[in-house]
């Protein structure tokens, strides 16, 4: 995105790609990617720079207006960002844990229930991967409910361990 700015004063706001018309010259879509440093300084177009945008997950964002800055000749647009309700936020990462948990073991269980059947053994690698998954997901519930601030709780990730049908990495 660019800007047209007069005496620090933001005069239009041009999307990339788009024609715009400004003192009564038509110009097309694709001049901003034409033109020269130079052509475009002749008529006051800046670069449009936007913030970090936080993640709407943890956060009510609003996107802030867009602000010249001298200093850098540039267009700025900044986010204020609102720390969502951090009880409602852990209750769904939990619940979004256990449902990936539950996702990756279902495929699996009807070896646990042939084991049974047939009272046969279910390959102890399976046996193994299966609990470290519920146990991968029982310690990432765990440090969800223990933190106190949306920051922490925006930073919690976890990484599944691969089945033992999928190929080693490396191999």
């Amino acid at each position: 995105m660019f800007a047209i700015v007069q005496n620090g004063i933001i005069q239009l706001l041009i999307p990339a790609g788009s024609q715009f018309t400004w003192n009564g010259i038509d110009y097309p879509p694709n001049w901003v990617n034409l033109s020269s440093p130079e052509e475009k300084a002749a008529i006051g177009m800046v670069d449009v720079v936007y913030g970090t945008r936080p993640n709407d997950q943890y956060y009510w964002v609003t996107e802030e207006a867009p602000a010249y800055n001298a200093q850098t000749n540039q267009v700025d647009i900044n986010f204020t960002s609102t720390p969502k309700d951090l009880v409602t936020l852990k209750s769904n990462m939990v619940n979004t844990v256990n449902q990936t948990a539950w996702t990756l073991l279902t495929p699996s269980d009807w070896r646990v229930v042939m084991a049974t059947e047939t009272n046969t053994a279910v390959d102890p690698a399976w046996n193994t991967w299966r609990a470290t998954i519920r146990s991968e997901a029982a310690n990432t519930a765990n440090v969800i409910m223990a933190c106190t601030d949306v920051p922490n709780l925006a930073n919690v990730t976890i990484t599944w361990t691969p089945d033992p049908d999928q190929p080693k990495q490396g191999a």
